[in-house]
């Protein structure tokens, strides 16, 4: 009969939705206080980094694209941090945090194609400077063993075909994540239902061929420009960029997988999968406080005179 307690909390939370906030202060002993406390504060200090950042660029870069765009890319880690944040004091609302972060960074991942053109100055400078010569279209995710694609030449017609790639999972992944809120508000979609009568397979495969798809433009825009923007530490930015891709869509994804296939016990008041997502929520906040570090590192850096003027021409010429 000792054990009746346990097994009776066990049948209570094992199947059911995340807890309250209420229900995780109440059960916090010294070592989850501490815990809780020193993730929160490395989610603050990544906003204070982030924005000091941003003073920066405001005070040393004019008001272009680039400037637009690189603020961004480097807010990908300290966004992803707060909402996790919110996510690990508050479970119930890891549904919202996950799809603003997921909405973020696909946002984010065509910004990155945008931000490798911008350093050339924008399009025009960038097809003046490349126009018609040779670019590599055998690159991952999803040709990288299709060697036998012939290399493409670079055209406007080229260039908007790859800009139309990334857009397009800016643009669907919102929709999805949307019509996913609503179905999760009705009761209709739940992230274990993974049966083809299921909501959530179909929108996760959409979601996945549209990322996979966005995905090969930055990688054909990064192979042509990786040499020349050497100086501008866009080899180390990329890997960042892969990075955080790789924290905040495939860590989840083997994470509940885990949790599914009975990887993850239940930890009342936790069920399996709302603890995955606890546990994924905790990893994300330290991981992107160290890639906030990072980015800050190789995305500030010093603007020479020529570089601002060059700046200032472009954002000229842009203006009808």
């Amino acid at each position: 009969m000792a054990g009746s307690p346990n097994r009776s909390l066990e049948l209570l939370y094992c199947g059911s939705s995340p807890p309250k906030a209420a229900e995780i202060l109440k059960d916090l002993n010294l070592p989850a206080i501490i815990l809780y406390s020193v993730l929160t504060l490395m989610a603050v200090i990544a906003n204070l980094v982030y924005l000091e950042e941003v003073i920066y660029l405001l005070r040393k870069v004019p008001s272009t694209n680039r400037r637009a765009t690189i603020m961004w890319i480097s807010g990908a880690a300290p966004v992803i941090a707060s909402t996790s944040c919110i996510g690990m004091w508050v479970p119930l609302a890891s549904m919202i945090t996950d799809l603003t972060t997921a909405v973020y960074f696909a946002i984010v991942i065509h910004k990155f194609q945008r931000m490798m053109i911008e350093e050339f100055g924008g399009d025009e400078a960038f097809l003046e400077r490349f126009e018609n010569t040779p670019v590599k279209m055998s690159t991952g995710p999803c040709c990288c063993c299709c060697l036998c694609i012939p290399f493409g030449k670079i055209s406007r017609r080229l260039m908007f075909m790859l800009k139309i790639g990334t857009f397009q999972l800016a643009f669907l992944r919102p929709v999805l994540m949307i019509f996913t809120l609503v179905l999760w508000v009705n009761g209709t979609f739940s992230l274990d239902d993974l049966t083809p009568s299921g909501p959530a397979i179909w929108i996760n495969t959409s979601l996945g061929v549209s990322t996979i798809v966005a995905l090969w433009p930055i990688g054909i825009v990064f192979n042509k420009v990786k040499v020349e923007l050497k100086n501008q530490k866009i080899i180390p930015k990329f890997t960042l960029y892969q990075i955080s891709f790789i924290l905040t869509q495939l860590q989840a994804a083997i994470l509940n997988i885990t949790a599914l296939s009975g990887g993850i016990a239940c930890a009342p008041p936790f069920s399996p999968t709302a603890r995955a997502g606890y546990m994924n929520q905790q990893l994300l906040i330290m991981e992107m406080f160290i890639i906030t570090i990072l980015s800050r590192i190789y995305y500030r850096r010093k603007y020479n005179p020529l570089e601002i003027d060059e700046m200032q021409d472009s954002k000229k010429s842009q203006i009808p």
